[in-house]
């Protein structure tokens, strides 16, 4: 006679991760909480929920369905991808390190492992592909810089953090080797930025052209002939710090886009974006914060992504 499955619920009173309410609720292991997590056994107010670090509000329901004679293995999980590093992950949203080596999405020509296509291997693991769900990009960070990044894993949810950036609520912080010797210690830089033939990015003065671009700075050490730079941004252009660094004469180390300190600038005086101790194919610029709301608890997230070991020489 096949016996009837165990059913356990709890409601929540306080504000807890998954995995702990139901270790809780059930009695299991760890690794027998993640087996249920990963068979579906598991859901919030009536959605199945699979992500053990998904916080439970007070006043949440948690229903838990198993059979207590099985065994659930949790899924074997991949090996860590290097393209990025996961800092945090519930039924909305996926906050990711991103490696300065790799696209956020797609170019043009599709070529080319994209970080958007990493996450969405790893939250599908195991789906067959007429199944798969697919991610929502919020914001991007350029192919050579790294950090913090987040992705939304609904529309719904996307769309609320883009009101967030679009009213510049999220603060977003970034360290920047930009060549040559600084000579105020913080300041802001104003200007519309428009695009070229080349959709290369530049500062306008033309009326009505360009989008507002405002970046604030705070000069963090100094070294012979480089800056390590804190860029806080109050906008988010394309290319926004590369630009507006180069035109103030002192380009982002390792920038191949924006080389020179300006369009016309004398070829043979010209501060550039080469310097003989950065040798790193990559960009000398990495996102290191980024704090915003939750679109669905409400609850303010924050989060650091470690500064890249090419980066101590230059920063004391």
């Amino acid at each position: 006679m096949k016996l009837p499955l165990k059913r356990l619920h709890t409601t929540a009173v306080t504000e807890a991760r998954l995995d702990r309410t139901v270790q809780q609720l059930t009695g299991l292991s760890r690794a027998g909480v993640r087996g249920l997590l990963d068979h579906g056994c598991v859901s919030i107010n009536g959605a199945l929920s699979s992500a053990p670090q998904a916080t439970v509000n007070p006043g949440d329901a948690v229903s838990v369905q198993y059979d207590p004679h099985r065994r659930y293995k949790e899924t074997p999980k991949p090996e860590p991808d290097p393209a990025y590093k996961i800092l945090f992950e519930d039924d909305h949203l996926i906050v990711v390190d991103k490696s300065a080596h790799i696209l956020t999405v797609p170019t043009a020509s599709g070529k080319g492992k994209t970080l958007v296509d990493a996450l969405e291997r790893h939250i599908n693991r195991g789906k067959p592909a007429s199944l798969w769900k697919r991610l929502h990009v919020v914001h991007r960070l350029d192919q050579g810089v790294s950090g913090v990044l987040v992705i939304a894993k609904s529309a719904s949810v996307a769309s609320k953090l883009k009101d967030q950036f679009a009213a510049h609520k999220p603060n977003r912080a970034y360290i920047a080797i930009v060549n040559g010797k600084m000579e105020r210690d913080r300041g802001t830089f104003r200007s519309h930025l428009a695009t070229d033939y080349s959709l290369n990015r530049y500062s306008t003065r033309k009326p009505g052209h360009g989008e507002l671009a405002i970046t604030h700075f705070e000069v963090m050490s100094h070294s012979r002939d480089t800056t390590a730079v804190r860029v806080e941004l109050e906008t988010g252009r394309r290319n926004q710090i590369r630009v507006h660094f180069a035109e103030a004469g002192h380009p982002v180390l390792g920038d191949p886009r924006y080389p020179r300190q300006l369009r016309e600038a004398d070829p043979a005086t010209a501060v550039t974006s080469s310097h003989p101790k950065w040798r790193a194919k990559r960009l000398a610029l990495h996102a290191a914060s980024l704090e915003f709301t939750h679109p669905a608890s409400g609850k303010t997230m924050r989060f650091e992504a470690d500064l890249p070991t090419e980066f101590h020489p230059f920063v004391r």
